[in-house]
């Protein structure tokens, strides 16, 4: 007879786990099944997000951060640093120190919190049931009142460059090189791409960014964009939009890529190329035929507002359905699922999650772009204020970008904020709870804020909205 749970999770990165942990927390008994190799072939917890993204990519960014700044940075404040060198075995170990320890705590945290944790994949099938497939090929049928699919996403491939994981990888592969490239070649100037060019430029290579579309940050408020792909460029990164790749070729050594933009057809040369042109969701035999479970023709699972699919007490949560591929967006479905199948009041705002782009300078916002604005035909005041004009940023040598408040024309109500400077992941927290809250632009003015801090650039931008800056002309 099957095994049965209150609640089984399919899928143990940040959406799965967090739900799982929640689910615990009201009394429920979980299973969570998750199939995750890592880096040492052994099972672990975490999904994309802590074993081969959010958490590596921020590791690497900030161990080349240090680098490029003994390098190029510590002239300007008198400290000479002669022979500066960069081990990556060394860099690569600390960054697989760090994923094992935060994957090793969430197997505590399931231990603490009761949890089962069902190494293997597992499948939905009808009337509540899944089928766990082990590491060692057995199977076991379990079943649960409630599942909760969070299966998670995978980038996508494309047939212009196929992967051989030795000379093109994707960005489990980009994470993990040995040496620095030589010559690096990136398609898709997305979040990945930018991150990972950055990675990589900061160590010494020579990095160029392809980009099929013609805005650069399509998705990001565009006179942000354009201040951070002025930055961006000044730094060296070769970025080219509108550059769409047709083919490559291979040698024992290099790539050839081919492209084309507007003015015709291209190639370059490249020791080692990084395809990240976007992540697709991970639904390839998440569900059997018997289980009728309803995908888009993105397959992406079909939920309602609530995060339940077609078929009653089969929730899906993360990167599997609509909304943005963030590990905090799963994570908050997680817990706003657990809430609803113990029967409480669950709350996801998704006016109101920040997005990151941990380059230097870094760029966050949340809430609406001016461009989004005027295609619905709000009414809104813009007010910027540039971090030139921050003393605090100034004395970082952190003085690029600005941050940007939109409000309401007329309501005064805080419609978006887009920062593109030092820190801008922890500044937009202030932004994103003063939209929780629904805030007025009013509300960010009359807040004192610390001198000399970053944050005040986020002060005075919101006074700008009104005319009423004081460290700049309005």
């Amino acid at each position: 007879m099957a095994k049965t749970y209150d609640v089984v999770v399919i899928g143990g990165g940040p959406a799965g786990y967090v739900a799982a942990i929640r689910c615990a927390q009201l009394g429920l008994e979980v299973a969570c099944v998750e199939k995750w190799i890592n880096f040492k072939g052994e099972p672990a917890l975490g999904g994309t997000c802590l074993n081969v993204g959010c958490i590596p990519s921020k590791t690497l960014l900030e161990t080349s951060e240090h680098y490029h700044q003994a390098k190029e940075g510590f002239g300007n404040h008198g400290i000479s640093v002669d022979k500066v060198a960069i081990d990556v075995s060394k860099m690569q170990a600390r960054k697989d120190e760090i994923i094992g320890q935060l994957t090793g705590g969430i197997a505590q945290l399931f231990k603490a919190n009761k949890v089962t944790w069902l190494q293997g994949s597992g499948k939905l099938l009808a009337d509540h049931q899944v089928e766990v497939t082990k590491h060692d090929g057995s199977v076991e049928t379990v079943e649960a009142d409630n599942i909760i699919l969070a299966c998670g996403s995978l980038p996508i491939d494309i047939a212009a460059a196929p992967k051989d994981d030795k000379l093109i990888v994707d960005s489990t592969g980009g994470l993990n090189f040995t040496e620095v490239p030589k010559r690096l070649g990136v398609i898709g100037a997305g979040v990945i791409g930018l991150e990972l060019g950055s990675v990589w430029k900061r160590l010494g290579s020579e990095v160029t960014i392809l980009e099929a579309v013609e805005d650069f940050l399509a998705a990001a408020d565009q006179q942000i964009a354009k201040d951070a792909l002025r930055q961006f460029k000044k730094q060296g990164l070769d970025i080219r939009l509108g550059a769409r790749v047709t083919r490559t070729e291979k040698s024992a050594t290099e790539v050839t890529v081919h492209f084309q933009d507007k003015d015709g057809e291209h190639q370059i040369v490249v020791d080692k190329l990084l395809v990240c042109v976007g992540r697709r969701p991970n639904t390839d035999g998440v569900a059997g035929p018997e289980a009728d479970l309803v995908l888009n023709e993105r397959g992406f699972i079909h939920v309602d507002d609530s995060c339940e699919t077609n078929i009653p007490g089969v929730w899906a949560i993360g990167d599997c359905v609509r909304g943005p591929m963030l590990a905090h967006k799963g994570s908050e479905e997680g817990v706003f699922v657990a809430e609803m199948i113990a029967g409480k009041h669950g709350h996801m705002n998704y006016d109101s999650i920040p997005w990151v782009i941990y380059t230097d300078p870094e760029i966050a916002w949340v809430g609406k772009t001016e461009q989004q604005l005027k295609q619905e035909g709000v009414p809104y005041k813009v007010g910027t204020f540039p971090f030139a004009a921050n003393g605090r940023a100034k004395a970082m040598d952190g003085a690029a970008g600005l941050v940007k408040i939109i409000g309401h024309a007329e309501t005064d109500r805080l419609l978006g904020a887009h920062i593109c400077g030092p820190m801008a992941s922890e500044l937009v927290q202030e932004l994103v709870l003063a939209m929780e809250f629904s805030a007025s632009v009013e509300d960010i003015m009359l807040t004192i804020h610390g001198h000399p801090t970053l944050a005040e650039a986020i002060h005075e931008a919101a006074l700008s909205v009104h005319g009423r800056a004081i460290h700049k002309v309005n």
